[in-house]
């Protein structure tokens, strides 16, 4: 006998151990879960995940998931669209708006350098970074808020060596941060002095 009682149910396991950090178990306990809901409810989830592959965009400026073309951060003339944020990914920009110590733009790169994994500086949007402060050069500040780990620290070198000449300055975040960490999992307080104390950056 099939270890399920229903291809269809093995199907909805399957899709749902497919993220991460959801093992069988735990797929199957939420497959389960989502069969005691109403109908409307389940459809209503599905059309949400429909949505993310459908009708979600990236910031023709800065590379951030939006609803539009150009994301609510880069369309806000409030910011102070001459202080550039670089980070590695868009949970880094949540994690930095959640400190409210930061009015500038961003820059997602959509990861960072790391041979291991088998991504290097092509498979960024470092190149899209360098084509941004050419049309202003000279004028903005880009603060490197990347890990502090060694994949981090290799990332905000090569970004340095591509965009030296072309912006006012060149900082990075106080290391308040403990070495590695990530700036997801960092505190509000802490990632916001971190923000707020930020130091010119040094290449090693």
């Amino acid at each position: 006998m099939n270890e399920y009682p229903s291809k269809v149910l093995q199907e909805a396991v399957e899709a749902i151990s497919s993220l991460p950090g959801v093992g069988a178990r735990s797929a199957l306990r939420l497959a389960l879960h989502l069969l005691r809901q109403p109908a409307e409810n389940i459809h209503h989830f599905a059309g949400a995940i429909d949505n993310l592959a459908e009708n979600i965009h990236y910031c023709k400026e800065c590379n951030m998931i939006s609803d539009t073309e150009i994301c609510g951060i880069c369309a806000d003339s409030k910011r102070d669209h001459d202080t550039i944020c670089v980070v590695e990914s868009v949970r880094d920009v949540m994690s930095i708006e959640a400190t409210g110590q930061y009015h500038g733009v961003y820059h997602v790169l959509g990861g960072i350098i790391s041979p291991i994994n088998g991504i290097g500086p092509g498979d960024l949007a470092i190149e899209a970074l360098v084509e941004r402060l050419k049309k202003a050069p000279g004028r903005a500040e880009v603060i490197l808020a990347l890990s502090g780990d060694v994949e981090g620290e290799t990332t905000s070198f090569y970004i340095y060596r591509k965009i030296a000449g072309l912006t006012a300055k060149i900082s990075t975040l106080a290391r308040g941060l403990g070495f590695g960490d990530d700036l997801e999992y960092a505190d509000s307080l802490t990632l916001g002095r971190s923000i707020v104390n930020r130091q010119e950056f040094r290449p090693q």
